[in-house]
């Protein structure tokens, strides 16, 4: 880990794009600017994991899950299904 020690007022560069502005130190607080292209996401740690632990149970597939999707897909090709009567489910 790079360690630097800036005062306030002055900035830090990641890269081109991005800049890094100490704007306040107040106790043990300190205050940060940020500049970055828009298409940059920038987020505290504990958002930043929120969201990682939010994607990643919106990845988890069930078998629940795969059955249900299972009943929308079409027959595979060449498979001739007859249509299903008014009031009944489709036949697998």
């Amino acid at each position: 880990m790079l360690t630097l020690t800036r005062s306030v007022g002055e900035t830090i560069r990641i890269g081109d794009d991005i800049e890094v502005h100490v704007v306040e130190v107040r106790g043990g607080t300190v205050r940060l600017g940020f500049k970055a292209p828009r298409e940059v996401t920038i987020h505290r740690e504990e958002v930043y994991r929120q969201i990682a632990e939010a994607n990643l149970l919106a990845a988890q597939v069930t078998a629940d899950t795969l059955g249900a999707l299972a009943a929308f897909a079409p027959p595979p090709a060449g498979e001739v299904t007859a249509p299903a009567a008014p009031g009944q489910a489709p036949s697998a």
